[in-house]
Parts: structure tokens; sequence; C-alpha cells
């Protein structure tokens, strides 16, 4: 079975859902982090991993 899982990243201003990505949860175990751009925000916002 594949550890790689997909997951939400959601912007922590507005809390809008913009990106899915996948992430390795046997070697990452904290919540990841990025710094993306938001279109409801119209600017580039920290965005964390959010609940499916």
């Amino acid at each position: 079975m594949s550890q790689d899982r997909l997951i939400k990243l959601v912007c922590k201003t507005c809390k809008h859902p913009n990106y899915l990505t996948s992430k390795n949860k046997k070697l990452v175990e904290r919540k990841i982090e990025l710094k993306k751009f938001c279109k409801w925000c119209r600017k580039s916002t920290p965005h964390k991993e959010g609940k499916k």
C-alpha cells in the first residue's frame, strides 16, 4: 500500500481550500504549511494542510 496521500491546502486568511497536493505521511509527521497564491484574497498567503 502506498503511503502518499492527497491533502488539501487551505488559506489561513479566508479559509478557502485552493490546492491539492500529496504528502508521504510516514516521513512527514507535522502539518505542511506553504506560501501560495490565493485567488480569493488575490495575494500570496500562507496555506496550511486542512481536513478532508
